[in-house]
């Protein structure tokens, strides 16, 4: 018999928490995820290393930092005469 698991929102945080008091124990990111074990493998996906899982409420989520926006290394510029100059 397979148990239907519901998804639950995991706050991610630092797994030093001695590291984490010192900047204030920020909440990195929010994923959902089955188990605490499943988010945590979901965040070190998205890139966050080290990562803690505790549950948090819709409110507590809202605060999260998230992931920072992609920066483009490489501007594309259009040239006058139809080429592409990268």
């Amino acid at each position: 018999m397979k148990v239907n698991q519901s998804l639950q929102l995991w706050g991610i945080y630092y797994i030093d928490r001695e590291f984490a008091r010192e900047l204030g124990d920020p909440l990195r990111t929010v994923v959902e995820a089955c188990s605490k074990a499943a988010a945590e493998e979901e965040a070190a996906r998205l890139g966050f290393y080290d990562p803690w899982a505790h549950p948090v409420t819709l409110e507590q989520a809202i605060k999260a930092k998230w992931l920072p926006q992609r920066r483009c290394r490489h501007h594309v510029h259009q040239h006058t005469d139809g080429g592409i100059r990268v």
